[in-house]
């Protein structure tokens, strides 16, 4: 049974003891979603068991330990995409769902939609008696103090553009959106991404996340998760140009090298990405210091981990 599978933890600036932190969280969401694949099990499912895995981990943004935004509130977005089908689910402005993934495939396999929000999102969770959980974490709290004191200090009233509040607050961006991409056995590719936000956006705020195309695309050709800011994801439709590069001839590796520079070289913005391409071959860049990933592929010994 051959098989490929990226995950990543967010693309942003590890430092301390996160850097260790990730990179056994990311070594343990691969593992989870590889046995799926090595017991034959389908790329969708293998991405849901990765980001699930750290959805769970209050070490990422994503699911327990989510960033908070400008008035201290979590709002959660998640997407998964099947690439034979062209499928896609996706949620936004979650607050208590445990896991937002599985709740993005329900969408995508219970209903007729691709995105809901809100109030109906959480409604559909209660329908199918997902678990709920307090995704806020003293480290979320601590983290956002520490923050609206820096915005409080500099005399800022009001929330800057992305890219200044970037430059002016690099912490805002050391942990980062999660996802996955996976190819099964029988050759399908799957996607998912979730996230937290960006940490002091804007209440009702909604990234590349949720938005199929965006921070998540899959077809035959392949697949890709995004990880960063999201604003230029989505004017770019980063994943699905990246899925296009590889449609085009690109291996997965040139297509994300192609994607992250050119939202560089447009709008001068940050971001990473991991991706598989048809024939299984993985891909991974950034334009961040760092990039918190895994990968794992049909004949490895042992899954390979990086903070580069």
């Amino acid at each position: 049974m051959t098989y490929s599978l990226v995950v990543h933890g967010g693309a942003g600036d590890w430092k301390g003891v996160r850097r260790s932190k990730g990179i056994r969280g990311v070594r343990r969401a691969t593992l989870n979603g590889q046995e799926v694949l090595r017991r034959g099990g389908i790329a969708v499912d293998a991405v849901e068991a990765s980001v699930v895995t750290m959805e769970d981990d209050p070490t990422f943004n994503a699911g327990y330990g989510s960033a908070l935004n400008l008035v201290g509130r979590v709002e959660m977005d998640a997407s998964i995409m099947n690439g034979r089908t062209l499928q896609a689910g996706a949620v936004a402005l979650l607050t208590r769902v445990k896991n937002p993934i599985t709740l993005a495939r329900l969408v995508m396999e219970k209903t007729d939609h691709v995105l809901m929000a809100g109030n109906g999102a959480e409604s559909l969770a209660k329908l199918f008696h997902l678990e709920h959980r307090n995704p806020v974490t003293p480290a979320a709290k601590k983290t956002w103090r520490s923050l609206r004191a820096q915005l409080e200090r500099a005399t800022i009233a009001h929330l800057p553009k992305t890219s200044q509040l970037v430059d002016d607050l690099p912490e805002i961006v050391n942990s980062g959106t999660v996802g996955a991409v996976a190819q099964d056995g029988d050759g399908n590719i799957a996607a998912g991404t979730s996230t937290g936000g960006l940490p002091l956006r804007l209440p009702g705020r909604i990234g590349d996340t949720p938005l199929i195309g965006s921070g998540t695309y899959a077809t035959r050709s392949g697949g890709c998760s995004v990880t960063g800011i999201g604003e230029g994801a989505i004017r770019l439709v980063l994943a699905k140009t990246a899925c296009d590069f590889m449609r085009k001839g690109s291996t997965a590796q040139k297509a994300a090298e192609q994607s992250v520079m050119l939202l560089q070289r447009q709008l001068g913005l940050r971001i990473g990405m991991v991706t598989i391409d048809v024939r299984g071959r993985l891909g991974s860049a950034h334009s961040t210091r760092d990039l918190c990933w895994a990968f794992s592929k049909t004949g490895m010994r042992r899954l390979h981990t990086s903070l580069r």
